[in-house]
């Protein structure tokens, strides 16, 4: 059951403001509500942020006093370069949090994106790692990739920062890693991790037994499901069968609770040609076939919801802010932003990148969609 956000002054207000009092001219939070306030609306730039704001001055100013105005987009750049990104991303957590406070039961995919713009002379692009909520579809909380690290540094503080006990935390195959799943298991959760080459031996003696399986199926205790989508003239097949036969498996004592690995195969067909995949996965999870299936389905959503929207409907790979903090930041915020328009429970017709569209044309809406209403 979702609940009513906290107010975005109540989030920014916890924000530590890193500068120096005696030459501060624009409030920390309002600036924070101006810029969600444009955001909702389509701008995606400092610049587009700052433009929009001077037009709407008059309406901000029924909820916000800004007896300064808007700040310069430069202005804008500096204040997001300062804000530590920690401190902002515990703050969206706590937001969060209000929004979902019992994540019990849910799938929580865990998955990375790169801002590839924000790449920087000796400096590697922002890489966010994400917690997508997938039911409800919405972002719980991220972590940023250190320069020159990878997924596997950033997970395990993000699993950290989460409530997770009941939940099924699920992961592509860059986070299959038994510390990893020690983490996850640490937090009361159970987990789903895709098996590729990245851990070879396990990939191969997972591929080695379902080979023997298909050459006498009838002789091997597993589950089995299977389910068909038929769309937009594509067939797709999906079958996961799962096993517990651990012994099967190379080393299975170094996955914490391991209970079972699942084959999932694809067949898609579409204008009369047929393509298959197979992924391998392992689980702490009892051998269920139909709830491994959705499970693997649920994370493999996060594609669209989430990093699809940001780079299509926010044009997040085309951010190019490079000073410091401020492309963490502002990705936080465009995060933020994604969840109130998932939040939305006027029932408006048409994609998030309509109801920018609508927000930006309507003071209603975009007073509603911030509960100013």
């Amino acid at each position: 059951m979702l609940e009513k956000p906290l107010a975005l002054s109540e989030v920014f207000v916890s924000i530590p403001d890193p500068r120096q009092s005696s030459k501060v001219t624009y409030d920390l939070v309002e600036v924070l509500v101006v810029v969600v306030c444009a955001v909702i609306c389509g701008a995606d730039t400092l610049v587009e942020i700052e433009l929009w704001g001077k037009e709407k001055l008059d309406w901000l100013r029924r909820y916000v006093p800004l007896p300064h105005g808007i700040p310069s987009h430069d202005t804008l750049g500096r204040i997001l370069a300062m804000i530590d990104p920690e401190a902002f991303g515990s703050a969206f957590q706590r937001w969060a949090v209000s929004v979902v406070p019992a994540l019990e039961g849910q799938v929580i995919a865990i998955d990375g994106k790169t801002s590839r713009r924000s790449r920087s002379k000796g400096q590697d692009p922002l890489h966010l790692v994400s917690a997508f909520a997938a039911q409800y579809r919405l972002v719980v909380g991220q972590e940023a990739v250190a320069d020159k690290s990878n997924e596997k540094t950033a997970i395990p503080a993000l699993l950290e920062t989460l409530a997770l006990k009941g939940c099924v935390v699920t992961l592509d195959a860059m986070g299959t890693d038994p510390k990893i799943a020690k983490a996850i298991r640490d937090r009361g959760a159970d987990y789903v991790l895709a098996v590729k080459d990245n851990q070879k031996g396990l990939a191969e003696s997972i591929r080695d037994f379902f080979q023997a399986f298909q050459d006498a199926p009838d002789k091997t205790p597993h589950q089995q499901c299977e389910t068909v989508d038929k769309v937009h003239g594509r067939l797709e097949v999906r079958r996961c069968y799962v096993f517990d036969q651990l012994d099967s498996l190379d080393r299975p004592q170094r996955w914490p609770d391991l209970a079972c690995f699942a084959v999932v195969e694809s067949e898609r067909t579409v204008a009369g040609k047929t393509t298959r995949e197979r992924r391998f996965y392992i689980s702490s999870l009892p051998a269920d076939a139909e709830r491994l299936a959705s499970a693997v389905r649920q994370h493999w959503a996060v594609e669209n919801p989430l990093h699809w929207c940001m780079d299509v409907v926010f044009n997040d790979d085309q951010m190019r802010l490079r000073t410091r903090h401020a492309a963490h930041n502002l990705a936080l915020l465009k995060q933020m932003v994604l969840n109130l328009f998932r939040l939305d429970s006027t029932k408006r017709r048409g994609g998030i990148k309509a109801r920018r569209l609508l927000a930006a044309s309507s003071d209603h809406y975009r007073a509603q969609l911030l509960g100013w209403t």
